[in-house]
């Protein structure tokens, strides 16, 4: 058993939008929906799971492409992968497990369909908080050489199939090394049953496929439907609050709040004394900032 996960939490695994999604489910009371990044899993809340699972109901989920959850083909319009799809899958979960409300908390990637999540599903997300990242959009646009420099994978991952695929399937323990160490706090963070999890998971057949069919949505449909948000007026409505790393390149290369209050209503937050990998490389920390908001009690 990983250690964070031992006690009182189940494997699980449920059918829903076509997908089955792997998850993690422990503790009472509301509901707290977790979504990782990439090249992760749920993996990452290992740390906090425990801790949140005294106040919440905890949901540690897989995204669709990612961990034991369905690797679904890209299709070439990268409907698959989109964050409204993904989105969807997770507010299937959520009712299939019997939660008409719930919170959210994101990191990355899942900070990216959790954004859709509340936007598509804005009645039943209670509050949010988002870890290291800015909206999409604005990260696309506001490319400089420094951002495309950190963040190399993002041009990468969406070139064309099968070129990325095949360079991650030859060797994912390097590429994990690649992504993942080449930030702030390097290995150091990551637990050895940890790092074990991610390799055997980006390992598996579609793993590589999922993950690149991500970003390559967020490189063209998610563009698309944020536009459309944009252009229609709607924003994020419920109370947000985001996190990232004072170490990282969010820092360095955006205005993350000020990008925020462009598409949310209700936003607070600040920077972290860490790079990218909130969660592992300062558990004690996030959860100070994260549990008061979550339970309302600030």
């Amino acid at each position: 058993m990983l250690h964070g996960f031992e006690n009182g939490f189940e494997k699980c695994k449920r059918h829903v939008n076509g997908v089955e999604i792997a998850f993690r489910q422990g503790g009472s009371g509301p509901a707290l929906l977790l979504l990782h990044g990439h090249p992760q899993t749920h993996v990452i809340w290992h740390k906090v799971a425990e801790a949140l699972a005294q106040h919440f109901t905890v949901i540690a989920a897989d995204l669709r492409g990612y961990g034991d959850s369905s690797k679904p083909v890209d299709d070439p319009e990268h409907f698959n992968y989109s964050k409204r799809t993904m989105a969807a899958d997770m507010a299937e979960l959520m009712s299939a497990l019997g939660f008409e409300h719930f919170k959210v908390l994101a990191h990355d990637r899942g900070a990216r369909v959790a954004h859709r999540l509340g936007v598509d599903h804005a009645e039943r997300v209670e509050r949010m908080v988002l870890l290291d990242i800015a909206p999409t959009l604005a990260m696309y646009r506001g490319t400089t050489e420094a951002f495309a420099r950190s963040y190399w994978h993002w041009f990468f991952l969406i070139r064309p199939q099968p070129l990325p695929e095949m360079l991650i399937q030859s060797d994912p323990a390097q590429y994990l090394k690649s992504v993942m160490g080449a930030r702030s706090a390097g290995m150091a963070p990551f637990s050895p049953e940890a790092l074990a999890e991610y390799e055997r998971c980006l390992s598996l057949p579609g793993t590589a496929t999922g993950i690149c069919g991500d970003y390559r949505a967020s490189a063209t449909i998610d563009l698309a439907h944020d536009q459309a948000d944009i252009d229609a007026g709607v924003k994020l409505t419920c109370p947000l609050k985001v996190m990232w790393g004072a170490e990282g390149a969010i820092e360095a290369c955006f205005d993350a709040l000020a990008e925020w209050r462009k598409v949310a209503t209700q936003v607070d937050g600040k920077a972290l004394p860490c790079g990218h990998y909130i969660a592992e490389e300062i558990p004690e920390i996030l959860l100070e900032e994260a549990l008061p908001f979550l339970r309302d009690v600030e």
